[in-house]
């Protein structure tokens, strides 16, 4: 069982409002949870924080949430991530896949069962801490 107060989320969108509410929301669950609104802002967070995984919008002003995703996975090999997107008929780039996402590591905006980001974020932190044993 996963104590989700070991978790910390980092939600990544331009919009404040979505920063606010979905990080109020996982608070409420219980996880640790940050935001930033920019690729830029949230790799200076991690270079002073450890985030587990990072739910990640993928139109941001400056550097794209993929690209954002492919550095921070170079920088943090054990962070994991989510896809948030608006965008209705995203598939997942190789480039995504090669690092081990996979589609159903991509949320559609909006998200109408918020349970089930849960369980993923859930399913990615304990498999990357499998990981490391």
């Amino acid at each position: 069982m996963i104590d989700y107060s070991t978790i910390h989320v980092l939600v990544i969108d331009d919009e404040p409002a979505i920063c606010m509410s979905l990080t109020a929301f996982l608070e409420d669950y219980g996880f640790k949870a940050s935001s930033a609104e920019s690729a830029e802002e949230a790799l200076d967070l991690m270079k002073n924080n450890v985030y587990n995984i990072c739910i990640v919008d993928l139109r941001l002003p400056g550097m794209s949430g993929e690209d954002l995703i492919v550095c921070a996975r170079e920088r943090y090999p054990a962070q994991r991530h989510i896809i948030y997107t608006g965008s209705i008929s995203y598939n997942l780039s190789e480039k995504l896949q090669e690092l081990g996402m996979r589609p159903e590591h991509v949320f559609h905006k909006p998200v109408r069962v918020l349970s089930l980001l849960v369980k993923c974020i859930k399913e990615q932190v304990a498999q990357a801490r499998e990981n490391e044993d």
